[in-house]
């Protein structure tokens, strides 16, 4: 039912002129300060959950919508926090994505996303662009960036915090950073293969990014820990990672190097995609060779057999470095700036 004109706050004449209903609107029909109804329509923990649900009725009965262009030039910063990521493509970001935004969501921010696939100049451009929006604070995947990005993100003095990698040895100019050491992952799970009695192990990897060339460089120091490296036993291909470049990434290993007792693939997409080849191909998983893979992905679990991969906390360092961000947006520093989720080998029947 309709509120009868009685029943709402009153508005002064220039308001009711225009139609626009201000925050100061509100503050005076609430009671309160404006900078009140600003936190109290935020939901910030620290205003009683009495105020707020004050707040919002009046608001509500009011028709006041924010005006986010109006708060970033009041505060020089909006309520949008920009998030750059390689691809939407690849579960493991459309992952950490949704953690990171249901994270922000809560503390009243919004999520403004840009997609680098993978491109440094395209990765400048996007955030060159977001700046613009005056955002509250970023969200970056990576430490790998080319130096015009690194100047952006110093000279905008908008906190940032950086996703799935962790600098090696503690030293990066990026201070802020969740996620988990990916050399030390590829290297947990070679060394998994070789405490199986496997002695030709050979890496297979596309997309080439410095993730995925760090997972190359723990193959590489294990297999050389263990005497058994062997430079032709690296298969590297630049192209998008996907089950049928791993189907045909699997058919070469197989025809160029026999002996090949363990194939471990950087990413799941690849290793499922050579699982579907073995078993078209009639080459028994593991007894002939063994197959392992990268990041647990959706179906890893389900492949004839079962993949053994490495789990990856996506989610988790989504959430984590939305909540170290919202920590350093409010002012205050977090209390470990460099946060190891760590990572798990997920043994089944594929090795």
């Amino acid at each position: 039912m309709p509120h009868s004109a009685s029943s709402l706050p009153k508005l002064p004449k220039s308001h009711r002129a225009t139609g626009r209903v201000t925050l100061s609107d509100v503050a005076r029909a609430a009671g309160v300060s404006p900078s009140t109804v600003s936190r109290a329509l935020r939901g910030e923990r620290a205003v009683d959950p009495a105020l707020i649900e004050r707040v919002q009725a009046v608001s509500a009965k009011l028709g006041y919508v924010p005006d986010p262009a109006a708060r970033a030039l009041a505060s020089q910063r909006s309520n949008h926090v920009a998030i750059l990521i390689p691809l939407l493509s690849n579960a493991l970001f459309v992952d950490l994505l949704d953690a990171a935004q249901k994270t922000l969501r809560a503390a009243g921010y919004q999520t403004l996303m840009g997609v680098t696939h993978y491109d440094a100049s395209e990765e400048e451009q996007l955030l060159r662009e977001q700046l613009l929006h005056r955002p509250a604070g970023l969200l970056v995947t990576g430490l790998d960036h080319n130096p015009a990005t690194r100047q952006l993100m110093h000279s905008s003095q908008v906190p940032c915090v950086h996703l799935m990698d962790l600098p090696v040895g503690g030293i990066s100019d990026a201070p802020y950073c969740v996620g988990f050491h990916q050399t030390e992952a590829g290297a947990a799970m070679t060394r998994h293969l070789l405490a199986q009695g496997r002695q030709r192990i050979a890496f297979a990897a596309a997309q080439l990014d410095p993730r995925v060339m760090q997972r190359l460089y723990g193959w590489r120091s294990a297999v050389q820990a263990a005497g058994v490296y062997a430079p032709t036993l690296e298969f590297l291909n630049p192209a998008p990672s996907s089950l049928a470049l791993g189907a045909l990434m699997f058919e070469q290993i197989m025809q160029q190097r026999p002996a090949v007792d363990a194939i471990f693939f950087c990413n799941d997409d690849l290793a499922q995609g050579a699982l579907m080849a073995a078993l078209r191909l009639g080459i028994q998983v593991p007894a002939q060779v063994a197959i392992a893979g990268f990041n647990d992905l959706t179906g890893s679990d389900q492949m004839l057999p079962p993949l053994t991969t490495v789990r990856t906390p996506r989610a988790h360092i989504g959430e984590a470095a939305a909540q170290m961000l919202l920590t350093l947006m409010r002012g205050d520093t977090p209390a470990a700036p460099q946060l190891d989720l760590g990572f798990d080998i997920l043994q089944r029947q594929s090795t």
